[in-house]
């Protein structure tokens, strides 16, 4: 995504002018009323697409359990119809990505968002009991789940179809209408996701753009009802920032340097299989994936020799093997090169499992994995995250120092923690602040659809999954319902000595 969002495109309306402009307007009803092709023109034809959508949820601003239920159904059928095709459209952006990878880091866990969305959607959708203050009874509270409006997703590129639908499965299933911008890394997953929804969906419902020019730009600066932006910090503060301007509420799902750390209590062999396959799913590109290890000290060396070991057990040395993804570009291979170079020259120790000079590995363009031992805060791999294989282990001498050190550090997205000491596992999750936490493993915290994912701080605003997602993506209207019984006139003028007596009593019931 470009940074210059300020002058690219001539201001959108805000809210109160887009409703003077649908007033009288004609609506559209037909499947597939709007140009989907969206692929040039983003400030014509994109928020022609947008003001359809919005004029069609003021006009129908609720869905029933039947309607909504039946957009997740065409969903599931979507990805369950096209799901080999989906497989080979990622696989062609990365240059090579893990059809099993594929299939168990992201059409698994959509298979899995839908069945539970699909399950607990009656009892989201009901009004929810809320209790009432004793000198207002017998009237009653209730908090009423209605759709924000028009929901907008600008999706990333690492996990393409999960980080796209996930989202858009909350915002469905809470009754909004949505509009998708897949990543311009990504063009024949973009391509594919375009065409299949254009088939099951009406253009109002769930639209997907192009990824040309300026869409992206164009999409923050939009007064959706919503924003959900998963990408860098730095973009995310872009995104904000052009969303602030229509006071539009944003999901961040950023990232970081999400930290684990080995207590001096942890199985060392256990923990360094766990982190090995963290870090090198979809070959580090996870926006959660350990980005560095702190270690006790005397176990600093051991345990790096046990991690390189895992990840050759894990992936071998030979670089067309097929379990293991490529670098999605070559300015990204480029970026990670440069940080190890940067590590080498500043004196870290470099331990890989694989021969590093075989031109194969450049030539899939899969980076050989790779921990920079004993590296330090100087260290251009520990200035910014690294999204690869590349995982520098640092070592500490005091459990408070390991807590010091990432504290020192923006929160980050995860925080991982090894070991058998609950003390010590306790103090760690009491002392630091991050979005989410996996004991004795990594990544699994996001698996768990029961649970919040999201961030903090500069690792990212809000959360979905499960209910968690119907609830961001819902306005949870409080009503209040009075009974004719209750005595709320005395609250009116003419004052004289009620009020003075009412207060007396608020007392003795305080």
């Amino acid at each position: 995504m470009s940074a210059v969002f300020p002058t690219l495109l001539p201001e959108v309306p805000q809210r109160a002018s887009l409703r003077q402009q649908d007033e009288g307007r004609t609506r559209p009803r037909g499947r597939n009323t709007v140009d989907k092709s969206l692929t040039s023109a983003p400030a014509g034809a994109l928020e022609e697409a947008f003001h359809a959508m919005v004029a069609r949820s003021r006009d129908e601003p609720t869905s029933g359990l039947a309607e909504r239920l039946d957009r997740l159904a065409r969903l599931r059928s979507l990805v369950a119809d096209n799901e080999e095709r989906f497989r080979q459209a990622i696989s062609a952006d990365f240059g090579h990505r893990s059809a099993v990878e594929t299939t168990i880091a992201e059409t698994m866990l959509l298979y899995s968002e839908i069945r539970h969305a699909t399950k607990h959607l009656k009892s989201w959708m009901a009004p929810q009991r809320v209790a009432t203050a004793l000198q207002f009874l017998p009237a009653r509270n209730r908090l009423m789940p209605q759709p924000l409006g028009v929901v907008g997703i600008i999706a990333p590129w690492n996990y393409p179809l999960q980080l796209t639908l996930a989202p858009a499965i909350g915002a469905l299933a809470a009754g909004n209408r949505v509009l998708i911008k897949p990543s311009e890394l990504t063009p024949h997953f973009a391509a594919l996701l375009k065409e299949t929804i254009a088939t099951r969906f009406d253009a109002t419902e769930l639209l997907v753009t192009g990824i040309e020019g300026g869409i992206a730009e164009a999409i923050a600066r939009l007064p959706f009802d919503h924003l959900v932006f998963t990408g860098s910090t730095r973009v995310g503060r872009l995104v904000a920032e052009a969303a602030g301007r229509n006071l539009t509420p944003v999901t961040l799902e950023l990232g970081g340097k999400s930290p684990a750390i080995i207590d001096a209590s942890a199985d060392l062999d256990e923990a360094a299989e766990r982190i090995a396959y963290g870090k090198l799913l979809n070959a580090g590109q996870t926006c959660i994936a350990p980005d560095y290890v702190l270690v006790p000290e005397p176990s600093l060396q051991a345990f790096a020799e046990k991690v390189r070991a895992q990840m050759r057990r894990m992936f071998g040395t030979d670089p067309s093997n097929k379990d293991y993804t490529s670098i999605i570009s070559d300015r990204h291979y480029a970026r990670l090169e440069g940080l190890v170079a940067d590590a080498v020259q500043r004196g870290a120790k470099i331990l890989q499992p694989a021969k590093a000079d075989d031109p194969n590995w450049k030539a899939h363009r899969k980076f050989p994995p790779t921990l920079i031992v004993n590296a330090s805060e100087a260290m251009a791999a520990m200035q910014e995250e690294i999204f690869g294989p590349v995982l520098p282990v640092l070592a500490y001498r005091d459990p408070a120092d390991a807590i010091a050190f990432v504290n020192r550090r923006d929160r980050p997205l995860a925080l991982y923690w090894f070991g058998k000491d609950g003390a010590a596992r306790d103090e760690v999750l009491a002392r630091t602040v991050s979005g989410g936490v996996t004991i004795n493993d990594c990544l699994f915290h996001f698996t768990q659809i029961n649970q919040p994912m999201g961030g903090v701080g500069a690792s990212g605003t809000g959360a979905y999954h499960g209910e968690w997602g119907f609830r961001t993506f819902s306005k949870l209207k409080p009503v209040f319902y009075r009974s004719k019984f209750n005595r709320l006139a005395d609250l009116y003028p003419p004052y004289g000595g009620k009020i003075a007596r009412l207060e007396k009593l608020m007392r003795f019931m305080s």
